[in-house]
């Protein structure tokens, strides 16, 4: 029998950092600023860093997205979403209103989902989802 991986000792399961790679750095850095009401944490030609929570959400230019992943390719927005991130608000209705009032086209939702919450989705201008929660 093969013995398994266990990095549990050593391998922190918080997670630091996030980078999302996007086509247009300066319209990503207006969403995030103005959607989320965050502050630039750091910024340089190519990307721009942001704090949500305990996590840095990193927006990094796609063209300098290679050197990070290779021998792996960065993915096209076309190739569908690969992922959602869900962050946690008071009333999911309120904040749509205030989305659709900052020009962000709802995806889907409000609706009231089968397992508890009551969720809506959107999208970054890159095409990464995000789902509002309550």
């Amino acid at each position: 029998m093969a013995r398994g991986y266990s990095a549990a000792m050593t391998i922190s399961p918080a997670i630091e950092a996030v980078t999302l790679f996007v086509e247009d750095l300066e319209s990503a850095k207006s969403f995030y600023t103005t959607v989320f009401d965050v502050r630039i944490l750091f910024e340089d030609s190519t990307s721009a860093a942001y704090r949500f929570g305990n996590t840095v959400l990193n927006l990094l230019q796609v063209e300098a997205a290679p050197e990070l992943v290779q021998p792996a390719i960065v993915a096209r927005p076309e190739a569908g979403a690969r992922a959602v991130f869900t962050v946690s608000v008071d009333d999911v209705d309120a904040v749509c209103e205030e989305l659709r009032a900052n020009g962000v086209d709802l995806i889907n939702g409000p609706m009231d989902r089968p397992w508890g919450p009551r969720t809506a989705s959107f999208s970054d201008p890159a095409g990464h989802l995000w789902e509002i929660a309550h």
